[in-house]
Formats: C-alpha cells, sequence, structure tokens
C-alpha cells in the first residue's frame, strides 16, 4: 500500500470524526455536556466504545507481537487478562456504586471527603501525571508505524508527524469532550473489532486455512501455551503472579482512573453503569483472545515466508510490535492493508482523545472547581478549559519526544511497568478509604507517603532476589506498591470518634 494512498485514507477517516464532532458540538458545547454528556449516555454504546479505549494501539500491535518474542511469552498474555476481568467485576461491584452515591463528575472528590484536600490533590495529580504517561506511550506506538510506513515517505520529521496527530484529535474533541468521545469512540470500536476479525481473515486465507484448519495451527503451533507455572519465586510468567497483577493494574488503572470511569459516571443510574461494566467484560476476554490469535497467526504466516520483525531505528534491535505492520502493509494485499490501518488508528485514537478528555475534566474539576453549580455553563470558564484541553496536548507531545529518545523495549511491557509504580499510590490511598473508615489520616503527609512509596517499591523491587530469596516481580509490583502505601496511611492516622459515610 503506497503512502499516498495510507494518507488520504487517515484524512478521509478524520474526515467522519470531524463531521460528528461538529454535529455534536454545535448542540451543546457546555462544561456539563464535556465533563458528564449530560449524564444522559446509553449503557449499551458506553460499553462498546469503552472497547476501544481499553485496548488502544498497544493491544492492537504490540500484544500479537510478544507472542513470538524470544522470551517465550507465546499466550501468556491471557492470565493478565483473566486478572483484568476479575478486577472489572471489582470495580462493578465495588467502586461504582461508591462513585454513584456521592454523585461525583471527578472520582477524586472521594478522597477529599474521606481525607482532606491535601489528599485530594494528591490523588488528583497522580492520575494526571499517570495518564499523560501512559497515554504518550500508546500514541508514541502508533506514531513510528505512521512515521515509518508513511510520513518518512514524505521526509516529515517525527516530531512533525506526533504534532499532526495531536492536533487531529484536540481539534474533535476540544468542544463536544465526553459527549462527542461516547459517538466516536463506537465508531471507532466498529473499526477495531472489525478489522481484527478481517486480519484473521485475510492471514488465514493466504495461509489456506479454513476456521478449523487455523485453529488447529494455531494450537499446535510453538506460541499458544496459555497457563504457565514455572518456578514461583524466579519467573515473571506464572500463573499467579499475573492474575494478581492483572487484577490489581485494573482496578488502579480503570476504577480508580477517571478516564474509563468518566464514561461510566455518564451513565443515568448505577444500574446502567453495572450493565455496561459486566457486558463490557465479557467483550474484553473474547476480543482479547482474537489478538492473541493475530498474533500466533503473524509468527506462522512470517515462519512460512522468511519474515523478520524490523529493526528499530533507534537501538537497531528487531521490534516485536512491528511485525504486523510490516506483515500487513508490505505482505499482504490492499485490502488488509487498509483493514490494518483502519484498525491501529481506531484503537489508539480512541484511547487517546479518551485521556485528553479525562485529564481535562480532572484538571478543571479537581483544581479549577468547574463542576460547582454556580462556575458549570460560564462563558469565560468555557474558554478556560479550552486552553487547559491544548495545554494537556502539548504536554502528550513533550512526553512522546522524550520517550522517543530513550525507548529502548516493548511497548506493552512499558506501560504496565510505569503504572505500577504511578498508579500504586491511588490503590493504597482508595484500599485505605474503603476499608479503614474507623481511622483518619495526618492529611497532611500523604503527598509525602504517596511520594516515598514509589520508590520504597523500586529499592525492593531492584533488588527483590536478595531481599526476597530469589522473588522477581512482574506486574504485581502494583499491589506491593499500594501495601506499602497503605502501611504508611496506616501509620499517620489515628482513630476517629466520628462515623464516616464514605
Amino acid at each position: 500500500m503506497t503512502p499516498n494512498a495510507i494518507l488520504i485514507l487517515i484524512i478521509v477517516y478524520f474526515g467522519i470524526l470531524f463531521y460528528i464532532s461538529h454535529r455534536v458540538s454545535k448542540k451543546d458545547d457546555s462544561n456539563e455536556a464535556f465533563f458528564k454528556a449530560n449524564k444522559n449516555s446509553k449503557w449499551y454504546l458506553v460499553a462498546f466504545g469503552m472497547i476501544g479505549t481499553a485496548l488502544s494501539g498497544v493491544t492492537f500491535i504490540s500484544v500479537p507481537g510478544e507472542v513470538g518474542a524470544p522470551s517465550g511469552e507465546q499466550f501468556k498474555y491471557f492470565q493478565f487478562i483473566l486478572g483484568n476481568a476479575i478486577g472489572f467485576i471489582i470495580i462493578t461491584k465495588l467502586l461504582l456504586p461508591i462513585y454513584y452515591r456521592m454523585n461525583l463528575t471527578s472520582i477524586y472528590g472521594y478522597i477529599e471527603k474521606r481525607m482532606g484536600t491535601y489528599s485530594y490533590k494528591t490523588a488528583a495529580t497522580i492520575f494526571l501525571v499517570s495518564r499523560t504517561i501512559s497515554s504518550a506511550f500508546r500514541l508514541y506506538l502508533v506514531v513510528i508505524v505512521l512515521q515509518r510506513y508513511v510520513f518518512d515517505f514524505y521526509k516529515i520529521p517525527f516530531f512533525l508527524t506526533v504534532l499532526i496527530s495531536l492536533l487531529l484529535i484536540f481539534s474533535y474533541t476540544y468542544r463536544g469532550g465526553l459527549k462527542t468521545i461516547i459517538i466516536t469512540d463506537t465508531l471507532q470500536t466498529f473499526f477495531l473489532v472489525t478489522s481484527v476479525f478481517l486480519t484473521i481473515y485475510f492471514i488465514c486465507d493466504s495461509l489456506d486455512l479454513n476456521a478449523i484448519g487455523a485453529f488447529n495451527e494455531v494450537k499446535n503451533s510453538n506460541y499458544s501455551k496459555v497457563f504457565f507455572f514455572d518456578d514461583f519465586m524466579t519467573s515473571k510468567f506464572h500463573f499467579v503472579k499475573q492474575i494478581i497483577g492483572g487484577m490489581f493494574v485494573t482496578i488502579a488503572m480503570v476504577g480508580l482512573d477517571q478516564d474509563l470511569m468518566q464514561k461510566n459516571l455518564s451513565c443515568k443510574n448505577i444500574g446502567e453503569a453495572q450493565k455496561n461494566m459486566f457486558t463490557f467484560t465479557g467483550i474484553f476476554v473474547i476480543i482479547n483472545i482474537f489478538f492473541l490469535s493475530v498474533g500466533a497467526l503473524l509468527y506462522i504466516y512470517a515462519d512460512k515466508n522468511g519474515i523478520t520483525a524490523p529493526l528499530d531505528l533507534i537501538t537497531n534491535k528487531p521490534r516485536t510490535d512491528l511485525l504486523f505492520p510490516e506483515i500487513a502493509l508490505n505482505h499482504l494485499s490492499t485490502i488488509p492493508a487498509i483493514v490494518f490501518l483502519l484498525g491501529i488508528i481506531a484503537a489508539t485514537f480512541a484511547t487517546t482523545d479518551s485521556a485528553l478528555t479525562a485529564l481535562t475534566t480532572s484538571f478543571c474539576v479537581d483544581f479549577l472547581d468547574m463542576d460547582k453549580t454556580e462556575n458549570l455553563n460560564k462563558k469565560n470558564l468555557v474558554k478556560t478549559r479550552y486552553f487547559v484541553h491544548i495545554s494537556f496536548s502539548a504536554l502528550v507531545f513533550f512526553v512522546i519526544l522524550i520517550f522517543n529518545s530513550i525507548n529502548d523495549s516493548s511497548v506493552v511491557g512499558m506501560i504496565f511497568k510505569v503504572a505500577s509504580y504511578t498508579y500504586g499510590p491511588l490503590l493504597g490511598l482508595y484500599s485505605f478509604g474503603i476499608f479503614k473508615k474507623s481511622r483518619k489520616v495526618n492529611d497532611k503527609l500523604v503527598p509525602l507517603i504517596c511520594l516515598l512509596s514509589p520508590a520504597l517499591t523500586y529499592v525492593i523491587s531492584e533488588n527483590s532476589k536478595a531481599l526476597l530469596f530469589g522473588y522477581v516481580f512482574d506486574n504485581e509490583l502494583i499491589l506491593l506498591n499500594g501495601l506499602i502505601t497503605f502501611l504508611g496511611l496506616y501509620l499517620v492516622s489515628k482513630t476517629s470518634n466520628v462515623a464516616l459515610q464514605f
């Protein structure tokens, strides 16, 4: 597929998103619509649209790529997905009822009511830092694909490719916010899901396999091992570690994250929000099975056709997360290439547009008090919201450039590694707030604890073999981080005679 054809496809795709945004924001671009979608979202649209937000381009490219990674990961990621599913259920039954009962716009309002202003601002700041970094990582993965296969042809530098991508996202989200996102993400998820199934079809067709033949080919390949029960202490792939890691990463990165929770809070009531989450969980698990299957089929196709993963332009090492675009764009026909591009663009931009909306909402609500009744529809505050939105777009831009200069590993692994450090304190804060209602913390010391906890977690992780009899951490590191935060909060708290309701 030629760079010109890819560029035309991108222009048409974003033209559709601009049209939707214009129609939605033309009716209402108020802060109420931006933050809450006027509390009128249909649960089934939210559930379907959340798939695109939760998966991102990382799932689309990096997860299939890791199936055949030299580290021998195969279908190891599915263990993590099962942990995710447990985490989603806990969010649905434990966290959502709290958020709805308190009628929150920003979920960090819970921390303010439970612990105080310093704790509240700390929680909101942790989210802003965490989501900015994770969103930058996700967008980075797609930008390097666009750079390699499109913009290098036009001699456009990497930084300009990033800038163009963020300007496109900003242009269709800054007015309508969540109200626009609910609709555009539904469309983008449709492209994402369709592209997964069509990609499997086209690869199977190239390998002369029917559905049963493809299943047997994957099952009998060297890429389909799902459950790992190697030495618990030293293996990062162990089933228990993956389940625990998946569960707590999900609770922190979804249930304690303004991004996906903002969509849930736009439903009419708790019943619809929970219906949305249960539906979303089922679809999420199934679609990830197909992503892993894509990975196995890609490596089978590559082995039979002598294709290897492209080299990283900086480290000159093979990049497994570039195998999918390499095969789709350079070895299959035009239609599979179009399908791949629609899938990766939909996955990543659905994640990034949602993240920018959530970042803007959190800052405007948690630091500028825009959710107050008297402030919701002030025209000057709508303009302030525009400025905040573009400021976060600029921040993501600079984080991507920094990451591009230092990255030397798979993006999917990097995202969850960083999340273990940045989201861990949120896990500790909410756990303490929910399960230790009889204790009141020293609010002013909470920011210090939330800084010391990731630092101590890092020290323990780096020396775990010596300190913990050879134990090696993986994604369950977030649980250690949350536990250290919890213990720190307990030490700076005392028994309260006031019965807390939150």
